[in-house]
């Protein structure tokens, strides 16, 4: 007599329409609440130091059209043609008001988005299945570290995403040898390459990973099917399809690889060179880049190895947690490639960057990623395993244990990315402008509004800590950079408070100190007003 449990599975794997319209509902929901964390109020947090450095290039980029990449000092060129291209579209329909906050960090959350996108597109039966895809999706989606970073003008996010989209690229192009996986996998690495200069970190940890991952799976192969004699069991092969048979043909696959890399050298170069209006001056910058950041990695930021698996550990407890016990099950399994690939990258990238002495918050989402994916696969293993034995409670368990972890996670991130986005106590907020810096926007404003000069009012910006400020000053032509105190005439002086002495002791007679304003720990901006300015 058949059980209950057995003709409930035969069901439900008889009626595939349903099974595929849950998972297309549950992916909607993800989606949409990832939509939401990541663009709601996306303009209330001022812009962080890095964000305002990427939106000064940005402007540049959007009103002279000159861009140069700089291998000393800053990231790659995506960041600022993907901004270009959200700013130009906004201007459309805003006129001058395009280049906007929110048209610059439209950037990273479209890019967030479509990470929690491709998760979901590893929903197939071997890699993390219906129910371990919509998990692994939803912790990104709500996850505190991936909805901060969203909602931030750097780089980070739209790496993570290239990243990903190698990975699944690859995938397909494996399982269809349809060449354009192929063209896509090219040009998600020429993206990556062009994005950030850690790429020779993830792409050597996921070359790594892939190499552990066949010697894994070979040698449990080896050991499983090994009989008495020592000798392997011969088996069968199967007949090969016309598409294999077709994809073996050695001047097919020739052809595929020469098109994959001139598409990566056609990306990689149009970036560097910033649309050849640099080239080849950029191109070489982008090798010599890496001798620049070999020595930054070393020198700068410098923290314990465990730095980031501490913070991941305050705030994204769950999927280090699960995803840990994730890479765990996927070694003692052994019977999806997908997993032991996605455990091996997880534990390759938490060494390098634990081994890399350079430090900071937002390359911990690097680590995050393979483990929210890992914390998935474990979750759906746990739902799978109750289609086969008491899977009322087993699926239950599993169901109610995503949605408690999500909601933990939900929580984190509301509270961090509304309500506390420059709160120091919270490892992801790494020395974030306060919130009182947008008063001193708002003074400034308010200040030209009554001047006859209106937003060509001169402002001498005295303090040498005074990012992003540029990026809030864009459209004040009379605002000029000195870094020093410097003799002034300017309606309006902005300094640090610890310059007020000298500034009061040479210039006291025209100017009156206004107001103070915190810009991050440890920096008070003042504002001080020619006395014969109204306020």
């Amino acid at each position: 007599m058949k059980s209950v449990s057995t003709e409930r599975s035969k069901k439900r794997s008889s009626n595939p329409d349903s099974s595929q319209n849950v998972w297309r509902l549950a992916g909607a929901v993800v989606l949409t609440g990832a939509g939401l964390l990541r663009l709601l109020y996306l303009t209330e947090k001022p812009l962080h130091h890095d964000e305002g450095v990427n939106g000064f290039f940005l402007t540049s980029l959007f009103r002279h059209g000159v861009y140069h990449y700089d291998p000393a000092n800053y990231h790659g060129p995506t960041l600022y043609y993907f901004g270009l291209l959200t700013t130009t579209l906004n201007s459309l329909v805003y006129g001058k008001y395009g280049l906007s906050t929110f048209a610059i960090r439209l950037v990273p959350a479209i890019f967030g988005i479509g990470t929690v996108w491709l998760i979901l597109c590893l929903r197939r039966h071997g890699h993390l299945g219906t129910f371990g895809s919509i998990a692994a999706a939803l912790l990104v989606a709500v996850s505190p570290g991936f909805v901060f970073f969203s909602r931030y003008f750097i780089h980070e996010i739209p790496f993570i995403f290239f990243t990903l989209a190698l990975i699944v690229a690859v995938i397909r192009f494996r399982e269809t040898s349809k060449p354009k996986y192929l063209m896509w996998a090219s040009a998600s690495t020429a993206l990556l390459f062009a994005t950030k200069e850690t790429s020779v970190i993830t792409i050597v940890i996921l070359l790594l990973a892939h190499v552990c991952t066949s010697l894994y799976m070979g040698l449990r192969m080896k050991f499983a099917s090994e009989p008495a004699d020592g000798r392997p069991p011969k088996a069968e092969a199967a007949p090969a399809s016309k598409e294999e048979i077709a994809g073996r043909d050695p001047r097919k696959i020739r052809s595929q690889w020469i098109a994959a890399a001139a598409i990566f050298t056609a990306v990689y170069v149009l970036f560097y060179s910033s649309f050849f209006t640099n080239f080849p001056q950029g191109v070489f910058d982008s090798v010599r880049t890496f001798g620049y950041w070999g020595k930054t990695g070393l020198t700068q930021y410098r923290s314990p190895w465990y730095t980031h698996l501490n913070w991941l550990a305050e705030e994204e407890l769950p999927s280090l947690v699960l995803g840990g016990l994730g890479i765990v099950a996927a070694l003692y399994q052994g019977r999806s490639r997908f997993a032991i690939f996605s455990a091996f990258w997880a534990m390759g990238i938490t060494a390098a960057y634990s081994l890399v002495p350079y430090k900071t918050p937002w390359l911990a989402i690097n680590i995050l990623l393979p483990l929210a994916i890992m914390a998935g696969y474990l979750l759906g293993q746990w739902f799978e395993f109750g289609a086969r034995k008491h899977w009322w409670l087993v699926q239950g368990s599993a169901i109610l244990g995503l949605l408690a972890v999500a909601a933990l996670s939900s929580y984190q991130a509301i509270d961090l990315s509304f309500f506390r986005y420059d709160d120091d106590h919270i490892p992801y907020v790494y020395a974030h402008t306060r919130r009182d810096f947008l008063g001193m926007i708002d003074a400034i404003e308010s200040l030209a509004s009554h001047n006859p000069a209106g937003k060509n009012i001169g402002i001498s910006v005295m303090s040498p800590e005074h990012w992003p400020l540029p990026w809030y000053l864009r459209d004040y032509q009379g605002a000029a950079y000195w870094g020093r105190v410097v003799p002034s005439s300017e309606p309006i002086i902005i300094a640090l408070d610890s310059q007020s002495p000298e500034i009061e002791k040479s210039m006291g007679v025209l100017y009156r100190r206004f107001y103070s304003y915190e810009l991050r720990p440890g920096n008070v901006l003042v504002l001080y007003l020619r006395r014969d300015q109204r306020p």
